[in-house]
């Protein structure tokens, strides 16, 4: 459910998430993350009012990340847990605290590597890398 966004705006927006799934999955990241810029500036202000935004934000932080760009990737990350159930989404908070270790920001990272691991448990970290995991083994 996208929220109240008018059905030519919702197609147009599904198809080039689609398109930028697409590029993802054939790991052209680059590529990917225009797509779904391209979807969220389709996106009625503000932002993150909208559903659509959640999965938009999280899709270019996610690009961001395979990217290696790990700054963008946290601000993206921080726009998507600002959005409609942002705050309760597992893989807002794993990939942010992973964008924030990355960074160097590790007390930051905790705590939404923590959450992450609140909402979904161990198997959130099962396929990522161990450092991650590492770093709240101790709290829980």
């Amino acid at each position: 459910d996208m929220g109240d966004l008018d059905d030519d705006l919702y197609d147009r927006i599904t198809a080039l998430s689609e398109e930028g799934n697409e590029f993802a999955d054939e790991e052209k990241y680059q590529e990917a993350l225009l797509k779904f810029s391209e979807a969220l500036d389709l996106v009625p202000i503000p932002k993150i009012d909208w559903e659509a935004s959640l999965w938009l934000f999280a899709s270019i932080g996610d690009m961001y990340f395979s990217l290696e760009e790990y700054q963008k990737a946290s601000d993206s990350f921080f726009d998507a847990l600002n959005c409609p159930d942002g705050q309760i989404n597992a893989f807002v908070h794993l990939r942010l605290g992973e964008s924030l270790y990355e960074i160097g920001l590790k007390d930051k990272a905790k705590e939404h590597l923590l959450q992450a691991y609140m909402l979904e448990g161990e198997e959130m970290f099962s396929e990522q890398e161990p450092k991650y995991f590492q770093l709240i083994k101790d709290i829980i």
